[in-house]
């Protein structure tokens, strides 16, 4: 089974929506179950994570409504204020939608460096244990600092690096960013995606070539038992077709055996987020 493990839904709204700048120009509409399917279909995918693409209880419940009548939809990442006093009772509730398998907050978007790491924020962290909920950590390099202290400090937490943390490959800066995933690496409990990365490069310039060094990194980092396919779909487009970008990932593990093939492209994915069919 292929499971693109990260991939979003949205009615589009242009103040919801505002990050969609004008270089983005060609995802400013509806991305919704129907759209992908077909996708889906062209490029032999089987199923899929829904990922959260706003920070409301609304979008939680959007995508868990989505998720009930899509059965390819294998599971969603939701949010939640992970903040919020009331977390525990927060989770409670959320924990009785199968579908529903973990949760992101938009972290690059936040000013403090160290969001991840206060004492409100490690509070939510701390509570997702107990219901087996995955938290995907979505994060530029200059915050890995603190990302490496997170994962540190929850060792029994299930955590996932979304977009290989969005290193800056337009610009070329690779080690900073480097030192730093590999440490995180050595954490068992961190999986890390193999998505979102031509969108870091330039769109319409970006190579292979240029791209093959990170995503190797990643592997030597983490191993072929913790990394996984995610196209980003619909933000990847804006770099390149969904089998333009599926071919990134298919290439790059041509020469791999076919069990580790298998598990970056779908195995893996079914085991961080419990997927059982």
């Amino acid at each position: 089974m292929i499971i693109d493990s990260h991939q979003h839904f949205w009615k589009y709204e242009p103040i919801k929506h505002e990050w969609i700048d004008d270089a983005m120009s060609v995802i400013r509409k509806d991305f919704m179950p129907s759209d992908l399917q077909k996708v889906y279909a062209e490029n032999g995918i089987d199923g899929c994570i829904a990922v959260q693409a706003d920070q409301t209880l609304e979008e939680t419940d959007f995508l868990l409504d989505l998720a009930d009548k899509n059965d390819f939809i294998k599971g969603i990442v939701g949010w939640v204020d992970l903040r919020a006093e009331n977390i525990e009772e927060v989770l409670e509730t959320y924990s009785k939608y199968p579908k529903l398998k973990g949760f992101r907050h938009v972290v690059q978007g936040e000013p403090d460096h160290n969001f991840l790491l206060r004492p409100d924020f490690l509070r939510g962290i701390a509570a997702l244990e107990k219901y087996d909920f995955t938290y995907d950590i979505l994060v530029f390099p200059h915050q890995l600092g603190a990302v490496l202290e997170l994962v540190k400090r929850f060792p029994n937490q299930k955590f996932v690096i979304d977009h290989i943390a969005k290193p800056y490959i337009k610009a070329g800066f690779y080690d900073g960013w480097a030192a730093l995933m590999f440490e995180i690496g050595k954490c068992d409990n961190v999986y890390c995606k193999l998505s979102g990365i031509v969108t870091e490069a330039d769109y319409t310039t970006w190579t292979s070539e240029q791209i093959t060094p990170y995503m190797k990194l990643v592997l030597v980092a983490f191993g072929w038992k913790r990394i996984m396919f995610g196209s980003d779909w619909p933000v990847c487009l804006v770099a390149g077709n969904y089998n333009k970008i599926k071919k990134i990932v298919t290439e790059f593990i041509a020469d791999f055996s076919s069990t580790e093939q298998a598990s970056i492209m779908g195995e893996n994915a079914k085991i961080f987020y419990n997927i059982k069919n």
